[in-house]
């Protein structure tokens, strides 16, 4: 068992190789975990980190989220729906953590005070992402940032299309307001 570059293989061939890597690893194969990690790890990283902002913390929950995956794999009817399954596990262990963290006061002068100092713009986009509900900025972040589908943003969250949509409206404004204030720019 090889691990192509996805980069050479067709959406159809890619999927149909996932689905005989999960097939494997219902019998235990190891070697198709393995495989499975390597193909998830990076986005699935990048996810967590986006939701959470902390690398250390979206390093354990994307560690967390395969341990889960494979550990609960009899629970997943069809092998195709391995990857949104995955990403489903990983959102709401992120999601957990961050409803487990310390409420924090999210003060617009935080981001004021950012502008002020000149910081980077990737420090005032960070501080106006905290300033969305945890839903909201999950849907921005999954859409904009991780470029996701609808629909792959639906059965991550396991909301209906139309709340994607009507979350990610809410979240392009608001963010768009702060932006405005906190930049002085549209």
């Amino acid at each position: 068992m090889t691990l192509q570059s996805d980069t050479t293989l067709t959406a159809f061939e890619a999927a149909a190789q996932e689905r005989r890597w999960v097939a494997k690893v219902r019998s235990g194969d190891e070697a198709a975990m393995t495989l499975l990690v390597e193909r998830h790890r990076r986005r699935l990283l990048r996810v967590a980190g986006n939701v959470l902002r902390d690398s250390h913390e979206a390093e354990d929950a994307a560690q967390e989220s395969f341990l889960k995956a494979f550990r609960e794999i009899g629970k997943l009817r069809d092998d195709r729906a391995f990857s949104g399954y995955l990403y489903r596990i990983c959102v709401r262990l992120c999601m957990d953590r961050l409803r487990s963290r310390r409420a924090e006061p999210a003060e617009f002068d935080q981001a004021v005070e950012a502008r002020n100092r000149q910081v980077e713009t990737k420090v005032v986009v960070d501080d106006l992402l905290s300033l969305l509900s945890p839903e909201l900025r999950l849907t921005l972040v999954l859409r904009e940032m991780e470029q996701f589908s609808y629909d792959e943003i639906a059965e991550v969250m396991n909301v209906p299309v139309g709340t994607v949509r009507s979350r990610l409206h809410a979240a392009r404004e608001k963010f768009r307001k702060h932006w405005v204030e906190a930049v002085g720019e549209v």
